[in-house]
């Protein structure tokens, strides 16, 4: 039976198998399978490198036994030890290190593992008394010595693939299966067109994947992983290049300039002039809004550079038209932050139907869904009206009863937490395409902005407002040096008795295994430390180091109004140290704030480190950020935060963010659950193969919009759209 990409699995090895191969990679179909490719191979007789290992791993490894040992035991409940009774430990190795292969109950394992064999062995890497250890793996071997020898020649003689694997699905299982695909696939189409495969002398998909599976040399696998890890880069920029057309093609309703409205004047009573880059921003949003397409644009810049300025010039511009705009925040605590922060900017021009209100004020309303029934009432018939020109909210903005008289503008707020079937029900509330601003505190390194968000124009911030002061960063080794934890809590005392405040940031709340708020472990070493947790600390503080200040606590499980309490409070000075967890990360702003501990500093990745320490310096005193850490000199999480301290260029750190990070948490893989579909495509070391098929991609779509004479690769982009890996286009 010939078989093709879209085969079910179970049609050709049995609902079984294939409901294995789904539990362990989510595959469902042949071309799934396909796609799951060798991790490495094992080349002419090479043995797997056993001193790599690493425990928790699942692994499939090439080795010789070198001896074999008997332990008989006694049964927890009861018998004699002896017979069947015995515990077997196999122990092999490639030269250079050993692995001990256990097993129980199976005496007849010392006499078909004998010295001198050659095997291939399955499982979960674990630790027993100091020692590598592999419990009852899957074991590949021969039958006989005369096998035996033949096996050797064969492994000495072969390209053997490697694949990833689970308890469940060893390496071989996936080797077998696929050499049944293989023998019967039929590859009718390949969604790299011929023109772009001759340019680039890539060699066609069957070829491709038999390359990359079956080898005969080196060279086949090379040759094929080089056009596989192309045609996933070209595959996606060709599914943005669509639908840049499809948004190119929608109608939007114009929102010109209006001289002398509420835009102007807001501007001209601000206390501080625009930076240059603000000025070239607000006017390459200004001329967006003047077209009858949809605006689609990226603003990404710097902590504290002024993006919220900028994207409130820009609403103001379509409360000018009579259009309303909407800023959808990830969080209560940066909701409440910005509607506060517009308010106040706006003084009277923000209290239109009130006593004292400017002359064409506007409304400004907030909605969250933990506001009382009155509040919330005004605030959907404010907009449902269009009494309030401009609304900012949460997730809350989202449900259905949630309406607008004239929409037309959304600002997403931190793009990277909201989903596409998020964006799209807040735009779909517009009877036109609403215009679309995203704003970004993290700075995108050109391949993660061609890969993720190449449907958008992009502006950048990277000058920051005059009057921003600078922020000294120190490391606090405090497992090395605990006298530097100590002077850490006296640098606190010191701000506070200069009339100033800090924050103190941790990694979890409370003692629960699982928390909202907590950040995840970025390195192997840091998964056995303790977290310090925001509650503990907070009394700790109370009654010891920071005895006599006042302390505030805020975390993601407090009742929101309790939240709101506690951030206006430390905002009106009430309130001289915060402990709190990352809810502080972004858009919260108190220039008297002037320090910042962060404890556990290597719980945090590059940029969401620097965008904690942009939340102090954003007055008049110099900013103070202490990244305590118990990583020890010359790990990875040290590097990352000598790092962060010896910077405050953000865009500087952003690349070394990309290229310290595993790819997968550069992908957002690890934060939205979703399976990635680049398997061979680096967004980290791939730059010039994307901006390639990113040209190639462009020409290719613009000659067929539709593209009715490239079927397979409609396909693919259909199937890039339906796929969860378009939420993660729109995460990211």
């Amino acid at each position: 039976m010939a078989v093709t990409p879209q085969t079910k699995l179970a049609n050709v090895v049995g609902d079984k198998t294939a409901k294995a191969f789904e539990r362990s990679f989510g595959i469902v179909t042949v071309g799934d399978l396909l796609r799951h490719y060798p991790r490495r191979y094992a080349a002419r007789g090479d043995l797997t490198d056993l001193s790599a290992l690493t425990v928790d791993e699942h692994v499939t490894v090439v080795a010789r036994v070198d001896h074999v040992k008997e332990y008989p035991f006694r049964p927890k409940g009861g018998g004699r030890p002896g017979g069947t009774n015995v515990r077997t430990e196999v122990v092999v190795t490639d030269g250079t290190g050993e692995l001990v292969l256990t097993f129980f109950r199976q005496p007849w394992i010392a006499k078909r593992l004998s010295p001198g064999t050659v095997g291939m062995f399955a499982g979960k890497v674990n630790a027993f008394r100091g020692r590598k250890q592999l419990l009852h793996p899957e074991v590949r071997q021969a039958d006989s010595e005369d096998e035996a020898r033949d096996r050797a020649e064969e492994f000495a003689s072969q390209i053997l693939p490697i694949y990833p694997a689970t308890q469940a699905v060893s390496s071989w299982t996936v080797e077998r299966t696929v050499g049944l695909v293989l023998d019967s696939l039929d590859v009718a189409d390949d969604p790299l067109p011929e023109p772009v495969r001759r340019e680039h002398g890539f060699v066609d998909l069957a070829t491709a994947l038999h390359g990359i599976h079956r080898p005969h040399e080196d060279r086949d696998y090379e040759e094929a992983r080089r056009r596989l890890r192309y045609e996933e880069a070209f595959v996606l920029q060709a599914t943005l290049a669509v639908r840049r057309r499809v948004l190119a093609q929608a109608a939007a309703t114009r929102r010109p300039y209006v001289p002398g409205g509420l835009r102007d004047r807001f501007e001209a009573q601000l206390p501080f002039a625009l930076t240059d880059g603000q000025r070239e921003v607000v006017a390459q949003i200004a001329a967006d809004l003047d077209r009858d397409k949809p605006m689609q644009r990226l603003l990404q810049g710097e902590v504290g550079s002024g993006k919220t300025v900028v994207a409130l010039l820009a609403m103001l511009q379509v409360v000018d038209d009579g259009g309303q705009a909407v800023m959808l925040a990830p969080t209560e605590v940066l909701a409440q932050q910005h509607y506060r922060s517009m308010v106040a900017m706006l003084g009277p021009m923000a209290e239109a139907g009130m006593l004292g209100s400017a002359e064409a004020a506007t409304r400004v309303r907030l909605l969250t869904g933990s506001l009382g029934k009155k509040a919330r009432q005004e605030a959907l018939l404010d907009a449902q009206t269009g009494e309030a020109g401009i609304v900012v909210g949460t997730h809350a903005l989202l449900e259905d009863r949630v309406g607008f008289a004239e929409l037309g503008l959304v600002v997403v707020d931190e793009q990277h937490r909201f989903g596409v079937e998020q964006r799209a029900a807040l735009t779909a509330k517009a009877d036109d395409a609403p215009h679309l601003l995203v704003m970004t505190a993290t700075p995108i390194p050109r391949t993660v902005a061609m890969t993720v968000f190449g449907d958008l124009d992009t502006s950048t911030l990277r000058e920051l407002p005059r009057g921003r002061q600078p922020i000294q960063s120190t490391v606090v080794p405090a497992a090395e040096k605990p006298a530097w934890l100590d002077r850490t809590w006296e640098r606190i005392r010191e701000e506070v008795e200069q009339g100033r405040q800090a924050y103190v940031v941790c990694p979890r709340i409370g003692d629960d295994a699982e928390e909202a708020d907590e950040a995840p472990p970025l390195d192997d070493e840091a998964e056995t430390r303790p977290l310090t947790s925001v509650v503990a600390l907070h009394d700790l503080l109370r009654d010891g180091p920071l005895a006599g200040l006042r302390l505030g606590l805020l975390h993601g499980r407090l009742p929101a109004e309790e939240k709101d309490t506690g951030m206006r409070a430390f905002a009106a000075g009430e309130v001289d140290v915060l402990v709190a967890t990352t809810v502080i990360e972004v858009g919260v702003d108190v220039p008297n704030a002037t320090a910042m501990v962060i404890m556990d500093a290597d719980r945090f990745g590059v940029s969401q480190l620097h965008q904690l320490r942009g939340r102090v310096g954003r007055g008049a005193h110099a900013g103070l950020c202490l990244l305590v850490t118990g990583a020890p000199v010359g790990s990875l999480a040290r590097e990352r935060l000598d790092a962060v301290a010896a910077t405050a260029d953000g865009f500087a750190l952003s690349r070394l963010d990309v290229e310290m990070r595993r790819e997968g948490d550069v992908l957002g893989v690890r934060q939205s659950g979703v399976r990635s579909s680049l398997r061979l495509l680096s967004v980290v070391r791939d730059e010039d193969v994307i901006a390639t098929a990113r040209d190639d991609a462009a020409a290719v779509v613009a000659a067929d919009p539709s593209l009715v004479a490239h079927p397979a690769l409609a396909a693919a982009v259909r199937e890039l759209e339906d796929s969860t890996q378009a939420d993660y286009l729109e995460k990211t």
